[in-house]
């Protein structure tokens, strides 16, 4: 039975980026039969397909040890940073295929908790005309935060099951003792359920906090429609340092408390194939690129063209750069291609 390596102490040394969260197996099924309806008034989409019948689909694919944070992990260590994945996956086969998918991308799995009798996380992804629907059934895991860790210079949480509020306090009481450690929040959906004051430590000490424009409007409890810049203004309010909220072709918007930046897609002629983990792909890089030391300002750049090549692929994970790769879109993007200070 593998568990969380007594020896952890010596794996983590060096430690670059730590990301904590949920891992899953994921299965992509392309849809061929099916209908979209979009409610113009609210932009509320719903797809059906014939009840009762046999409902023809074009491919399944099977794309283990994904999820928000392991996406954000695999991102970081393919982008060249010494990293790895706190998580826990059950004793059977889906988590044998989660753990040899991270020893390919070199990431560690010293964290990786081995849950006796319990299944590893395991969704079903409804794929259609580039939009997914992803029926989820999150696993009942016993969620312990270890006081001793030896401290990663930058920490990038993100979705979790019903860990509890104990779990989130003393993360953020590890994080306070820790003051070095460059820490990104990049809420799902149970942190987003938990509601804010529950989350209040964690959100103030993030140093950069990523969300869409939807998810900080239910953050806030705010109706749809509102303006960018009241919603980062909001957000800050809560704590972090940095805000980011990404507004799909609109690019993205962030706030530091003085300055607010906007940086556009990253331009790409292909339409997308599958949009599954662009907001992984986008919110880890900056925060690779910040680990590695660059500027805020110029880690902006990097989030989207990750996300650009994340979504020609199945799956949050195939599409996912090396920093090679990554300076290269970058060298030969268009003049226009660049962070504006609004």
């Amino acid at each position: 039975m593998r568990r969380i390596c007594t020896c952890y102490t010596f794996a983590m040394q060096n430690l670059d980026f730590l990301a904590i969260g949920d891992t899953v197996v994921d299965d992509f099924i392309l849809l061929k039969d099916a209908k979209v309806h979009c409610d113009v008034d609210t932009d509320a989409c719903t797809i059906s397909m014939r009840w009762g019948d046999k409902i023809p689909f074009v491919s399944s694919t099977i794309v283990a040890g994904v999820g928000n944070s392991a996406n954000a992990a695999v991102s970081a260590a393919r982008l060249g940073l010494n990293a790895a994945l706190m998580a826990t996956v059950g004793d059977d086969r889906d988590g044998e295929a989660v753990m040899e998918h991270f020893d390919k991308e070199r990431l560690s799995t010293a964290l990786i908790t081995r849950a006796p009798g319990k299944s590893t996380n395991h969704h079903y992804v409804l794929s259609y005309e580039s939009e997914r629907t992803i029926l989820v059934k999150p696993e009942p895991y016993d969620y312990v935060f270890p006081m001793d860790l030896p401290a990663p210079k930058t920490v990038y949480l993100s979705s979790l099951g019903e860990a509890g509020e104990q779990y989130y306090a003393d993360m953020a009481a590890y994080l306070n003792e820790h003051p070095a450690i460059f820490f990104t929040f990049q809420p799902g959906t149970f942190q987003m359920n938990m509601g804010v004051e529950k989350l209040t430590p964690i959100y103030r000490r993030a140093d950069l906090l990523v969300v869409n424009k939807e998810e900080a409007e239910r953050i806030l409890k705010l109706p749809s429609g509102q303006e960018i810049n009241a919603l980062l203004e909001a957000l800050r309010a809560l704590g972090p340092k940095h805000v980011i909220i990404t507004d799909g072709r609109e690019g993205a918007y962030a706030f530091d408390g003085e300055r607010t930046y906007r940086v556009p897609m990253y331009p790409d002629d292909r339409a997308p194939f599958e949009r599954t983990g662009a907001g992984d792909a986008f919110a880890s890089t900056i925060t690779a690129a910040i680990t590695m030391g660059l500027p805020f300002s110029d880690a902006l750049l990097w989030g989207p063209v990750n996300s650009m090549s994340v979504v020609q692929e199945v799956g949050a994970q195939a599409g996912l750069l090396t920093r090679a790769k990554l300076e290269e879109y970058l060298q030969r993007a268009p003049a226009e291609y660049l962070v504006t200070s609004l």
